[in-house]
């Protein structure tokens, strides 16, 4: 793991990082109110502390680790009620965006919302998460960019960061990232189709199942 982490550049290792230590963390491996030292996590990862200290920060403001006073980063405590709203709350959003984005749209922007789906067959055969959440991000982020309304886009943005952790880690359980992308299919088809109140039906039911999975994922390793 070292030498594979040592192999790529400063900007992919803190996100490689971010992610080792976030199944590490919903895994159960590392419990609430672990203490975690940059130095050690450095050495741990074969990388300097600078990747470190950003893998940090994104999990801080993820809620998956908190600073506190004299103990430095600590492993924050998973409330699944709080991340129920969280989910919650992402889902309508996102059931605007599909909803506006079906009717504004351009055809460039539509294609390559079907590029990402197509390219996401892949990863899912090859059971690869790593790969299939960079194109499921990429794929929100599309629809995002299509309602052409900035400030909902921003927005939208903004509670996907804070959720980015948490959606990662439901792409593990049993036959989800499987599952995620046929759920796309079905957006994708209610968008084809220049239904926008059925994309939004159907955006708003992806997030929730995601939501679902991600608590019986946690359930089963932390529980």
């Amino acid at each position: 793991m070292h030498g594979e982490f040592q192999k790529i550049d400063g900007g992919l290792l803190s996100d490689r990082i971010r992610n080792a230590l976030t199944d590490a963390i919903t895994a159960g491996e590392l419990q609430a109110g672990t203490a975690l030292d940059e130095q050690n996590l450095a050495q741990r990862y074969g990388a300097s502390r600078t990747p470190v200290r950003e893998a940090l920060r994104q999990l801080a403001a993820s809620g998956l680790v908190e600073v506190r006073p004299r103990r430095g980063v600590v492993v924050a405590r998973l409330t699944p009620e709080r991340i129920a709203d969280m989910f919650e709350t992402t889902a309508e959003i996102e059931a605007m965006c599909a909803r506006l984005a079906t009717y504004r749209m351009t055809p460039l922007e539509r294609g390559r919302l079907m590029d990402l789906h197509e390219d996401s067959a892949a990863a899912v055969e090859a059971g690869d998460v790593d790969a299939y959440d960079r194109l499921n991000r990429a794929f929100h982020e599309s629809l995002y960019a299509a309602t052409h309304n900035g400030f909902m886009a921003e927005q939208a943005l903004a509670i996907r960061e804070r959720l980015a952790a948490f959606r990662r880690t439901q792409l593990r359980h049993a036959d989800r990232i499987r599952r995620s992308r046929d759920e796309h299919g079905e957006i994708l088809s209610a968008i084809a189709e220049g239904d926008g109140e059925l994309a939004a039906k159907r955006m708003r039911a992806h997030m929730l199942r995601a939501a679902a999975a991600l608590g019986r994922y946690i359930a089963e390793t932390v529980g």
